[in-house]
């Protein structure tokens, strides 16, 4: 028999999903009409799509995780008023730049003074040899750029849903399998089944996107689960979950700025865009994103059930070697027609 707290915790996904499709489907014509994303040079769809799926999706994972909260096996009630009261400005401050785009500088102060207020929340410490000061330091700098790289990958029909719904996922396994606190794992429930109840209204020929008001506020979310997987003694298996996206973004960036490029300017520069522009199809990519994603789960969770340095060692290898191939066929590799996809961001 599972626990009342399993039981809460596997609750939340069926929970979360039907919150989350039912409000897309009032929204939807809303959204139609007010916030459509026409086409442009740097996008990958060619018909205009409404965006703003993402208010569905915050809206179903703050009011299930905060209905269930409620539960004494839960606990935890201060740090997820500041998760929350995060995601809701963040998914604020993406609305707004959704119809009238913001300058770079604002939308970075805002996501930086959310992101410091949840690590000055956070109990425990990352990196125990290092002074509290770089510690925090390093944390606020990682929580912005992940708000930030969600955002940026946010650019293909199902892009998020399969990167967000492997991790997740596996985020919930691991707070199932006592590897994860009971708060985190309800949030990461409660985000599986809001992505979930999005995901068929987005599969490639996608009728409806995120948004910023999704895609910042999930970046946020993730960015804190895996906090608290590090926190838990799980700092590989946190750096291995979102590999793809940490990879494929951090090395985007850094060729733009060697090339001296305005970084905070959209493009089609990721290697994910590359891969359609050379013929990969939108369904090829993602099928491929998410495979990957399931590989570097299986070796995130190896990290934690067999805790060694040759395990943890070996894990991350194989999955640095994983990403790198991923990539690079990504950066390389002409297949079958092109398909329509998402915006770039």
């Amino acid at each position: 028999m599972p626990s009342v707290r399993d039981t809460i915790l596997l609750l939340a996904v069926p929970l979360a999903a039907a919150l989350s499709a039912g409000l897309i489907l009032r929204l939807r014509p809303v959204l139609q009409r007010y916030a459509l994303a026409r086409p442009n040079a740097r996008s990958s769809h060619t018909v205009p799509t409404p965006q703003g799926g993402g208010i569905a999706v915050v809206t179903a994972l703050v009011t299930i995780s905060g209905l269930l909260i409620a539960a004494p096996e839960i606990g935890g009630r201060p740090d997820w008023i500041g998760l929350a009261s995060g995601s809701l400005i963040l998914a604020l401050l993406g609305a707004v730049d959704d119809l009238r785009p913001l300058p770079a500088g604002l939308r970075l102060a805002v996501q930086a003074g959310v992101v410091g207020v949840l690590v000055w929340q956070l109990d425990g410490r990352l990196l125990p040899g290092a002074p509290l000061w770089l510690e925090r330091g390093l944390a606020l700098l990682a929580g912005v750029w992940f708000v930030n790289l969600t955002n940026f990958m946010d650019g293909l029909d199902w892009m998020t849903v399969a990167e967000i719904v492997p991790v997740s996922g596996a985020l919930l396994l691991l707070g199932l399998a006592g590897y994860l606190p009971a708060l985190p794992a309800l949030v990461a429930a409660c985000l599986l089944g809001a992505m979930l109840g999005f995901a068929p209204f987005n599969r490639p020929v996608a009728k409806l996107f995120l948004g910023d008001v999704g895609s910042l506020p999930i970046g946020l979310v993730t960015a804190w689960l895996l906090c608290q997987l590090a926190l838990a003694g799980g700092l590989a298996a946190a750096l291995l979950l979102p590999l793809v996206y940490l990879a494929d973004a951090s090395l985007t960036l850094a060729a733009r700025a060697a090339r001296r490029e305005r970084v905070w300017e959209a493009h089609r520069g990721h290697y994910y865009q590359r891969a359609t522009d050379h013929g990969l199809t939108v369904s090829g990519v993602v099928a491929r994103l998410f495979a990957v994603n399931l590989v570097l789960a299986a070796l995130a969770a190896a990290t934690l059930f067999w805790p060694s340095w040759p395990v943890t060692l070996g894990a991350l290898a194989a999955g640095l070697a994983l990403v790198a191939a991923l990539l690079r066929r990504f950066a390389r590799a002409p297949a079958p027609a092109h398909a329509e996809g998402a915006p770039s961001p």
